[in-house]
């Protein structure tokens, strides 16, 4: 007699997968979804994007040495040129903020690829110092909108707990890419017989990038085909309880710029990225011709130390920003994790340049600015701040304004510093610039409140 013979009323063996696949079935229908991770890869795309953006921002100053003695240029006129991108691309954050804010940042992200790309390849085609000034200029406008929008599909796509990861991965790009970028543009000079080929290539993989941006990025984690219910719910959630906790404290989320004028964080914000850029740029701009003159490297050695000093910067940037999030998932409040962090970076930072300022031997200069870039990048969690003094209804606006207030220094720096080292002949008091830069930012993050949105 069969099993099945012998037990009519029960199911049989022959029956047990069945059974089995349909229990299965039933518990994982019934179990709750884990979120996917698409806010992580669309952070990884974006960490990308800002790369390339410091590739082509920086390539000049990586080529300077060829390109300065092609034009023969004054130090006055190199400061001039290198200033040229931060003019016009500091003009530009506020409208491009309000852009941001008013028709969504894949949009704006998309044109900005595009338009930075043309203008990168057309300073391949500079034929002296006017038209390649012109050219910096355009990269200038057209570039003004990735970090606004960055900032916003911070505010838009991160967990208020994921939101110094989300900052700081935006923004390591920028050393990653001034890394890259020596190695990369050195390399393509050697590969194409010189610096106007290689910038031409940098533009045309800029464009295609757009095409990528477009067709990953959205506004809305709910329209993005990959994002499940669970993810855009874990998402909306933390969006809630911000917009209640914001109610609560009076803030109605009014669109604009002018409300948060009166409020100290906002100017602490501003100035703090200020006194960053400053430290920045000037090392981004003025830091190969510094280990060509000051520290006698040839073409080779520039880009190898650029890629290690500003590699430091990169992977100080990503610890971070996962060690501010780990402080604050383990209950400490936000006041205490940014300002301890980022004020031990601002000393750090001082310490090391004015201890550039008298080592003489160029290897332990590249190592104290490794350590000055490493703890420097620390305050990228700064692009986390717009989203919370001005939630996601103004997140782009403020980011605006705290680039523009950043990149003042961007065009300041590479004409003082110019000014400077064509009065003296020598570097220590650009480094000492560089210092003062340092006391203001380290200022500055002390003064920000990082725990409340403002009352606007």
């Amino acid at each position: 007699m069969s099993l099945r013979e012998e037990h009519p009323d029960h199911p049989g063996l022959a029956d047990a997968p069945a059974i089995v696949a349909e229990a299965l079935a039933r518990a994982t229908a019934q179990a709750p979804a884990r979120p996917t991770g698409v806010r992580w890869r669309l952070f990884l795309l974006l960490l990308v994007l800002v790369t390339v953006n410091y590739v082509d921002r920086g390539s000049i100053s990586v080529a300077l040495p060829i390109i300065q003695k092609e034009f023969a240029l004054s130090p006055e006129l190199v400061g001039l040129l290198l200033s040229a991108f931060f003019w016009t691309y500091a003009l530009m954050q506020v409208p491009v903020g309000w852009l941001i804010d008013r028709f969504g940042p894949r949009k704006v992200v998309t044109a900005s690829c595009v338009g930075w790309g043309a203008a990168t390849a057309a300073s391949g085609m500079a034929g002296g110092f006017l038209s390649m000034f012109i050219a910096r200029a355009a990269i200038g406008v057209t570039e003004a909108g990735v970090m606004p929008a960055g900032g916003k599909l911070n505010a838009l796509w991160m967990h208020s707990k994921e939101r110094g990861r989300g900052a700081t991965i935006l923004d390591a790009g920028a050393p990653l890419g001034a890394g890259v970028g020596g190695i990369l543009i050195t390399w393509l000079i050697a590969a194409t017989g010189g610096w106007r080929m290689s910038f031409v290539i940098a533009g045309i993989a800029t464009v295609v990038l757009g095409a990528l941006i477009w067709w990953y990025v959205r506004d809305n984690p709910r329209d993005h085909r990959a994002v499940n219910a669970a993810e855009a719910e874990y998402l909306e959630a933390s969006h809630a309880a911000e917009d209640a906790e914001a109610a609560a404290a009076g803030s109605t989320s009014k669109r604009g710029l002018l409300p948060y004028l009166r409020f100290r964080s906002f100017w602490a914000m501003c100035f703090g990225w200020l006194g960053f850029n400053g430290v920045f740029y000037g090392l981004l701009t003025w830091g190969p011709l510094y280990l060509a003159q000051a520290k006698h490297f040839n073409l080779s050695s520039i880009g190898w130390s650029t890629f290690v000093i500003f590699g430091a910067g990169f992977v100080g940037e990503i610890l971070g920003g996962a060690l501010a999030d780990r402080l604050r998932a383990r209950g400490h409040g936000a006041n205490l994790v940014m300002r301890s962090l980022l004020g031990v970076s601002s000393l750090i930072v001082a310490g090391g340049l004015v201890g550039v300022t008298v080592v003489g031997d160029p290897i332990t200069a590249v190592a104290l600015l490794s350590v000055v870039l490493f703890f420097l990048r620390w305050v990228g969690l700064f692009w986390a701040v717009p989203a919370t003094l001005g939630g996601r209804t103004n997140a782009g606006v403020l980011g605006g304004a705290m680039n523009l207030s950043g990149n003042i220094a961007g065009f300041v720096t590479p004409i003082a510093v110019g000014l400077i080292v064509g009065a003296t002949g020598g570097y220590t008091w650009a480094l000492l610039y560089f210092v003062g830069s340092a006391i203001i930012m380290g200022i500055s993050v002390l003064t920000l409140d990082y725990s409340r949105r403002l009352p606007v």
